[in-house]
């Protein structure tokens, strides 16, 4: 477990402030943000590197704040790697535990057995020059996990990979976590890779924790407009509850139509819908004004490959998001009039846009 209270750190003109966050023993966490935002400065922190001005850090209960990094317990990958170009593969893996003052035989071991693991057993003379992007992750990240500690921080740890050897590595991680039952910090900006190896996040924002909590909940129910835009949402507006009530929802104006959106709503308000819960269909004859269902002109469209994005004209500008059968059943030309709904479950209403 990881317990966080009040960390604050001073690096030139940027400050982290009053952080506090748990994680769960033998979980794996995500930490995401936008570049800027203190990921990297916090891990630091944690393991020791860089000083904190107030606050206190426990891993598993135990107070580890004035704690030098080496006897933290503490495994980590930075984003560079930090590997040592002169050593060989097999000494860059045991440097801590030489320091540590273990013998040249009881080191051979322990390395063997973590580069096993990582199927690098076989480059171990190498030198680092030599190496690949995706030799040399497996590397730091053996390195890291020689000394057998209780939580494993890695700061971008696939960012420099190509797709195929970060999926890999990706996988990898997940299957090291649980069978050492470590607790994980992963620091990412990439959303993808996050939900392939945690179920829990935070986003951090100006040196401050914006949310935390299940990974699905930040994407489909943020708190904030900025999470729900770093969470790749779009459709956001402003709008204005008209006074009606239904059961379990208000209706507000949204541009020159009426919505009802969730829940008891006061004056004014600001809602989000995902692009992949808006449903475009074509105008049926005899069609009239079902809840949330609104006519829209495609603007135009773009093949993604897992999905089509679709840019949409009404009340407002929308966009959305459509499985390729789906879209090729429609057959939609550009500047068709079409209908939209949007499910009044799948529209969140941000927090802290509310009176």
């Amino acid at each position: 477990m990881i317990q966080l209270k009040d960390i604050s750190c001073r690096v030139g003109d940027f400050k982290l402030r009053n952080i506090s966050m748990t994680i769960a023993g033998g979980s794996y966490f995500v930490l995401l943000g936008p570049a800027g935002s203190g990921k990297s400065i916090l891990l630091e922190c944690i393991c020791g590197i860089r000083p904190i001005e107030s606050g206190r850090i426990l891993i598993d209960g135990k107070d580890i704040t004035k704690l030098p990094p080496g006897t933290r317990n503490i495994g980590y990958v930075p984003q560079d790697y930090a590997l040592f170009k002169h050593l060989s593969v097999a000494d860059n893996i045991g440097f801590a535990l030489k320091i540590q003052g273990q013998t040249r035989t009881q080191r051979t071991r322990q390395v063997s057995r973590v580069a096993e693991m990582l199927s690098i057993e076989n480059i171990l003379d190498r030198p680092i020059h030599r190496l690949s992007a995706g030799q040399q992750q497996r590397i730091a990240l053996a390195r890291a996990l020689v000394a057998e500690p209780t939580v494993l921080l890695l700061d971008e740890p696939v960012s420099a990979l190509d797709e195929a050897n970060r999926q890999e590595i990706c996988a990898l991680l997940r299957i090291i976590a649980k069978d050492f039952k470590f607790t994980v910090l992963h620091v990412s900006h990439n959303l993808e890779e996050s939900f392939t190896v945690a179920e829990s996040a935070a986003v951090m924002r100006d040196g401050m924790i914006e949310q935390s909590g299940i990974l699905k909940d930040l994407l489909r129910k943020p708190g904030t407009e900025f999470v729900a835009r770093y969470m790749r949402c779009e459709n956001i507006y402003s709008c204005e509850a008209t006074g009606a009530i239904f059961p379990g929802g208000t209706e507000v104006k949204f541009g020159n139509k009426l919505l009802v959106l969730p829940g008891s709503l006061n004056t004014n308000v600001k809602f989000m819908i995902r692009p992949e819960n808006i449903r475009v269909f074509m105008k049926y004859a005899g069609w009239r004004e079902d809840e949330n269902t609104i006519p829209v002109k495609v603007l135009g469209f773009r093949d993604f490959g897992s999905h089509i994005r679709i840019e949409l004209d009404g009340p407002a500008h929308m966009v959305a998001h459509m499985q390729y059968s789906d879209f090729q059943d429609l057959g939609i030309p550009s500047e068709t009039n079409m209908l939209a709904w949007l499910p009044r479950e799948a529209i969140h209403v941000l927090e802290d846009e509310q009176p």
